[in-house]
């Protein structure tokens, strides 16, 4: 891992983006990182743009700010590709994940001359396998942990298993649907560029 790591998470209010930001630094932390994870606020509501972030470090941090140039972008919702710059200072020897059908074709113009790695995952086929319903949190959060290869999988599951029992104690019916997406995206996850 780098001395720094840091991650810019692009979403809509109402799909988890914030949370996943969120359980991914507790996740990092767990394995004895140095960790930030918040989202920017401004007057957002259910389907409006958001953006949240992640720092991630063997080394305390001592920066405070946004991200400007990430070194990885994930993109909770694809339709954002064409209102939002989210590839705006991505480094080239980062990555973007997306949650996407789309092809590489169909997704390059998009991406604003971006060169660097890009991968897809349908996260919308993974969560209604696992879950029943639209939760693209939990798939994203794996295929970001894949990419990065932040934390060994099998910590990371292990990891999230302990988070959701403690996260869902009131519904633990949830857990497990959970747990299926998270292994399924580290499965589906694909490198297109």
């Amino acid at each position: 891992m780098r001395d720094l790591l840091e991650i810019r998470w692009h979403g809509r209010g109402g799909q988890g983006t914030k949370t996943a930001s969120l359980l991914l630094a507790d996740s990092a932390f767990n394995t004895g990182s140095y960790v930030q994870g918040f989202p920017e606020y401004g007057p957002e509501r259910m389907g409006a743009p958001i953006t949240a972030y992640n720092r991630i470090s063997k080394n305390p941090i001592k920066v405070h700010s946004n991200i400007y140039e990430p070194d990885y972008v994930v993109v909770v919702d694809d339709t954002l590709l064409k209102t939002v710059n989210v590839t705006a200072g991505l480094k080239a020897d980062g990555a973007i994940v997306i949650n996407t059908t789309k092809t590489i074709d169909e997704i390059k113009p998009l991406l604003n001359g971006y060169e660097g790695s890009v991968y897809t995952i349908d996260a919308r086929s993974v969560s209604e396998e696992a879950l029943g319903k639209y939760f693209p949190n939990t798939p994203m959060l794996a295929a970001i942990v894949k990419v990065t290869e932040l934390i060994p999988e099998e910590d990371f599951i292990k990891d999230m298993e302990g988070s959701f029992k403690h996260k869902f104690a009131k519904k633990p019916e949830v857990i497990d649907g959970n747990m299926k997406a998270l292994t399924l995206a580290l499965e589906r996850l694909q490198k297109v560029q």
